[in-house]
């Protein structure tokens, strides 16, 4: 039984988002392949809506005398949320990619990639008046993205201190992933950014970069 048919919810909503998976379905068709009342269906469809994990699609005319049956299915933009092969899989590829290239080829690879990020990232940062404020938008991409971050101030700026990594898996293969999410953090901050993440106290890698303030 894959984690979310019985993490999201409790094992009916986990079901409901399986069926969903699958094809659009009305409250009607989900309480009948579940063997629950319609209003059950109902009470989890209204908090899998407010999480933004599905969304209605329009309604059916069934011909049926009553009010066409409203069609419920699962958001695009979350079904990627579903899926447990990113992980596994980013790290092979990075692996592969450190056995092809040069460790200097490999390093460009990865801080293109970051600034490919920031690209799509800075406008967070640039909302943000001071290099406090720039860095805890930087901190909060990286939450976004799956990690733990707190910021602190230091003598020289500040420092995001990681008690996870978004890119885990990645990192063991090739810890030269981690200059991806430098670029990233340099470009939202618009700062000078030393990446000092800590990859050997345990079985998780946890990021740290120092942001500093501009000369």
């Amino acid at each position: 039984m894959r984690w979310w048919e019985t993490s999201v919810g409790g094992a009916t909503r986990g079901r409901i988002i399986g069926l969903l998976r699958r094809s659009e379905r009305s409250v009607d068709e989900l309480a009948a392949e579940l063997g629950v009342t319609d209003n059950a269906i109902r009470a989890q469809l209204e908090t899998l809506e407010r999480e933004g994990v599905v969304h209605q699609t329009g309604v059916r005319h069934t011909g049926a005398v009553g009010k066409p049956a409203t069609m419920y299915a699962i958001r695009p933009d979350v079904e990627s949320a579903f899926s447990t092969a990113y992980a596994p899989v980013l790290g092979a590829l990075v692996a592969e990619l450190g056995d092809r290239l040069s460790a200097k080829e490999l390093d460009q690879l990865f801080r293109e990639v970051g600034k490919r990020l920031a690209d799509d990232s800075t406008a967070q940062g640039q909302s943000a008046k001071g290099l406090e404020a720039r860095a805890r938008a930087a901190a909060a991409i990286l939450t976004s993205l799956g990690a733990e971050m707190d910021v602190e101030r230091t003598a020289t700026g500040f420092v995001l201190r990681g008690h996870a990594c978004p890119l885990s898996n990645a990192v063991r293969a090739e810890p030269r992933v981690c200059s991806a999410l430098e670029e990233l953090v340099a470009g939202v901050t618009g700062a000078p950014v030393r990446e000092c993440c800590d990859r050997n106290s345990g079985a998780v890698p946890k990021c740290r970069f120092e942001v500093k303030r501009p000369a």
